[in-house]
């Protein structure tokens, strides 16, 4: 089948191929012994402009054995900290950029290739990857979206007919993923270190022009370039912690400049609160554990801060401050964001000097009591619908009834229940407002920020084991039908809510797509 022949109706205009040259390396994908689409994310097709849904095209082009028509294949090259400590040349080892597309309102986006062979920048590795990771990525990827958390998202899976050597041999498979762009902040460290500041200034100017066009008018352009990052970053990661998630390797070529959810290697949502939860495999010491994220994005950033440093200002020391000052408001913005969050999850909606702590004291109570994270907010508000069946204001509402839901979720509801007075009082006081909720409103509000359904991790597994085992899709595809509403009731899918048996036990989750 000759290449020219597979018009996939796409769109394709190639800006970092074409503005980028030696920011990345053309190269073809490997050819697949015997390609089969097994899934295609329709609705994402379809908003992207692809027109051809004949699956044998599909699997060739999705597979990377044949590019499409429009396509400019190509490995891009960064660098990054991975785990603290810097690897000067990195690179898509496994992934290939098939090109940019603009939808039909123009919005452009990377259409990508994770797991189809080897580049210039596989160090040694295969390039490959297998079917249980592709399937993963799949999952949370698309679970993200659908909790409105920014993310690259899944367009298609095709598994290659090949075996690939792991642990043991599994079914070859090659993600299609598409995302605003891939540019890293370990692409712009990769030309840094070598001292390629003109690079550097061209990567900064691309990416402000596809990013941020906002600010091409503004007299500190690349420092309102790092604040901007900075901004979608701690708004992403406060995303992140209200709803559990643990990414599990922040490294720096991890973090995207548009500020999207990127590489979901060993990742995984907490059953239970944990602070210190971690699922990664090598993270030993807990770098990328659950309540260190935000401290590791920030500690990111100020590697990006670094490398623009020479584009803020010719004053090294005035740049210097001036990106200290920048990279140093990433808590107080980080933390706005977060109890923006969590005022919403508790149905608040006022703001009381007191809210950090009230939301803090809830943590803390919930320390340590094996406590389900997801189920406990989405329990409140039940307890919360419950007796306004019989209260007008928040006032009337009593939570120290024995029959209150949430309190059973605790090992030891002690703290919990003295935090529930200091909430009603709260609630209270929101009452007080010009434009009080009702307690319907407020309950409405609750829902609609806290998910009945996240990919629970023996569910992720569950669906992995049965496609990889026995080619059986039906555990994947009703998990993802799931994971479409993750914050409507949906009746017959009861076990979709629940924890882990305890049999499952610890999760550990590995890097190797």
């Amino acid at each position: 089948m000759n290449s020219m022949n597979i018009d996939l109706g796409l769109t394709f205009d190639n800006s970092y191929a074409r503005n980028l040259e030696g920011f990345y390396a053309t190269c073809p994908g490997a050819k697949a012994s015997s390609p089969e689409l097994v899934k295609l994310n329709t609705s994402l097709a379809n908003s992207i402009g692809l027109s051809n849904h004949d699956s044998a095209q599909l699997a060739e082009v999705f597979s990377g054995s044949q590019a499409p028509i429009g396509a400019s294949p190509l490995a891009q090259v960064y660098a990054g900290h991975q785990f603290g400590g810097f690897s000067p040349q990195l690179g898509d080892g496994r992934a290939l950029l098939l090109g940019e597309v603009l939808d039909e309102g123009g919005k452009r986006v990377d259409v990508q290739l994770k797991g189809s062979g080897r580049t210039p920048f596989s160090r040694g590795g295969d390039g490959k990857a297998v079917l249980g990771a592709v399937l993963r990525e799949y999952i949370l990827s698309e679970a993200m979206y659908a909790l409105n958390i920014p993310t690259t998202r899944a367009l298609a899976v095709v598994t290659t007919g090949e075996q690939i050597m792991r642990t043991q041999l599994l079914p070859g498979a090659v993600l299609t993923r598409v995302a605003s762009s891939h540019i890293r902040v370990g692409t712009f460290q990769f030309f840094a270190s070598r001292g390629e500041q003109d690079k550097v200034k061209q990567l900064a100017d691309y990416a402000i022009e596809r990013h941020y066009p906002q600010l091409k008018s503004s007299q500190q352009v690349y420092l309102d370039f790092l604040c901007a990052v900075c901004d979608k970053q701690a708004e992403l990661v406060a995303r992140w912690l209200l709803v559990g998630f643990v990414h599990g390797v922040m490294n720096t070529d991890n973090m995207t400049i548009s500020g999207e959810t990127i590489d979901y290697g060993p990742c995984a949502f907490m059953d239970d609160y944990d602070p210190k939860a971690v699922f990664s495999s090598i993270d030993r010491d807990g770098r990328y554990s659950y309540n260190n994220q935000p401290v590791l994005a920030q500690w990111n950033l100020a590697r990006l801060a670094e490398t623009l440093l020479p584009l803020i200002s010719d004053d090294e020391e005035e740049a210097v401050a001036k990106a200290t000052e920048a990279v140093t408001k990433f808590w107080e913005v980080y933390q706005g964001y977060w109890l923006t969050g969590m005022r919403e999850k508790l149905g608040i909606s006022t703001e009381e000097e007191g809210d950090l702590a009230l939301c803090e004291q809830l943590l803390e109570s919930m320390s340590g009591q094996e406590v389900d994270f997801t189920l406990l907010f989405r329990q409140l508000a039940n307890d919360l619908e419950t007796s306004s069946l019989e209260s007008k204001s928040a006032e009337e509402i009593n939570l120290e009834s024995t029959s209150c839901e949430s309190d059973k979720l605790f090992n030891d509801a002690d703290k919990f229940i003295q935090w529930k007075k200091l909430w009603i009082a709260r609630l209270s006081l929101d009452d007080q407002a010009k434009e009080k909720l009702s307690l319907p409103e407020r309950v409405a509000m609750m829902n609609a920020a806290n998910p009945m359904y996240i990919p629970r991790n023996h569910q992720v597994e569950r669906a992995i084991e049965a496609a990889e085992q026995r080619a059986d899709y039906e555990p994947f595809e009703n998990l993802l039908t799931v994971l479409e509403t993750p914050f409507t009731l949906q009746s017959g899918s009861e076990g979709y809510t629940k924890s882990a048996p305890k049999s499952f036990g610890p999760y550990t989750t590995f890097c190797g797509t």
